[in-house]
Order: structure tokens, then C-alpha cells, then sequence
């Protein structure tokens, strides 16, 4: 099993699991965060440290979450995600994000889409 960044994360993008990832394998894009799948290790860590509860299991995901394990894998290997390993301030309005339950649409895949 691996674990997978899902929904909740998107426009929030907290920063509390990367660093106790024992393996690095979170990586960043303008508003989202995602595990990449061949790395992690399955340790858990991170699950308790996100304040959104956006990390779950890939055998527990709810079923219309599941879309998101293929968005981790293919976010972790776009060369524009990089790896983030430091803790760095939530998203400007994460507040009012961290409410919202509907938050596809506002993924942003390329760093130059956010305005």
C-alpha cells in the first residue's frame, strides 16, 4: 500500500507531513501536494500531521477519491513538481479552502497557471 494526497489538500497545501517523511517523497506544485507512489514506503507518518485529513491509504480511498492516486503518480513525475522536504506557510486563504469539500477544478498542474 501506498498513501495518496487526495482533495483536501488542493488550495491549502499544508506542509506539516513532509517533514516527518522519513523517505522525501512529497512533492510540490503551485497549490497541491503529492506522495509519489514508487517511494513511499508506507510508514504512516504522515497521515497524522496532515490538519485536513487529504492522506490516505490506496486500498482505503474513498471511491470518488481514487482519481487521485493516478494524479499523485503523474504529478510526482512532472519535472515542473519539485521535491519539498522543508515545512513552509499553508496557501494564503487555507482557511477558507480547508471548509471546501469540491476543490478539483482548482488544482493547478503548471507553476504558471496560478495568477
Amino acid at each position: 500500500m501506498t498513501f495518496v494526497v487526495t482533495e483536501p489538500c488542493i488550495q491549502c497545501k499544508y506542509t506539516d507531513c513532509v517533514v516527518v517523511c522519513p523517505m522525501d517523497c512529497f512533492f510540490e506544485g503551485p497549490n497541491f501536494l503529492v506522495i509519489h507512489p514508487d517511494e513511499c514506503i508506507d510508514c504512516s507518518m504522515c497521515v497524522a500531521e496532515c490538519p485536513v485529513g487529504a492522506i490516505v491509504g490506496d486500498r482505503e480511498i474513498a471511491p470518488q477519491q481514487a482519481h487521485f492516486i493516478e494524479i499523485n503518480r503523474q504529478l510526482a513525475n512532472n519535472p515542473d513538481w519539485q521535491r519539498i522536504t522543508a515545512r513552509k506557510p499553508p496557501l494564503p486563504d487555507h482557511e477558507h479552502w480547508a471548509r471546501e469539500t469540491v476543490k478539483l477544478a482548482q488544482l493547478e498542474r503548471k507553476p504558471h497557471e496560478r495568477t
